[in-house]
């Protein structure tokens, strides 16, 4: 798997991603979500890199020119509820893809909330036989969410590739997608990669919970 750290270089994704971080403009939900959108676009624009090109025939209103376009047939998937900015960001980007959606929750196993399960509940997307799926979700934490949405979008089919954006992702997450899909086609992009996972699974330094921050507190 093709590991790409948008963070290794300077940008203004930067800028974005310290307000997301930053606790005195994070708690602005709207500007949370846009710099989410903002994000997402700039990954979207990373991954159309990846794509496969061929040269076309257009017809200007004064002569006919060639312009290399991808050829991917996309299928946007995204992980509820965190993912809904982000996937709105990439939809901007690939406006021709179909979409795909997977409903997971995480939940704490025991009483000292230190060993984390995924509940998957619902699933919908396009055929994904020859597709290119790009599956996004803003928090990397232990890969668990993003592995079992892949698996449970296998069920409309078994696309071409696969290439997964996040916003943050955690070194052990990232590690752990790299066992698990080892071929050199899968490519993640993650805006950054923080060095820590904490006992509750939360990202550290990362942001917080990222769905509480877009929609408000959960019960």
């Amino acid at each position: 798997m093709k590991v790409i750290n948008l963070s290794e270089s300077n940008s203004i994704l930067n800028t974005f991603m310290a307000e997301l971080r930053d606790v005195d403009v994070q708690g602005d939900r709207m500007r949370f979500r846009q710099n989410i959108v903002r994000i997402g676009h700039v990954e979207a624009y990373e991954i159309s890199k990846y794509l496969s090109y061929s040269k076309k025939t257009i017809q200007t209103p004064l002569d006919k020119c060639e312009v290399s376009t991808f050829d991917d047939q996309v299928v946007l998937g995204t992980v509820f509820r965190a993912g809904l900015p982000l996937h709105e960001a990439f939809l901007d980007i690939f406006d021709g893809a179909g979409n795909a959606f997977v409903s997971a929750y995480r939940y704490y196993k025991d009483r000292e909330m230190n060993e984390v399960g995924i509940k998957v509940e619902y699933c919908a997307s396009p055929d994904l036989n020859g597709k290119t799926l790009i599956l996004v979700d803003p928090m990397l934490a232990t890969g668990g969410s993003l592995e079992l949405a892949y698996e449970a979008l296998l069920q409309k089919g078994k696309p071409a590739r696969l290439v997964m954006a996040c916003v943050i992702a955690s070194q052990k997450g990232v590690d752990y997608l790299q066992k698990m899909f080892s071929s050199d086609d899968v490519v993640l992009v993650c805006g950054a990669i923080d060095p820590i996972l904490n006992d509750h699974k939360y990202i550290v330094p990362g942001l917080g919970d990222a769905g509480d921050l877009m929609y408000g507190d959960k019960i």
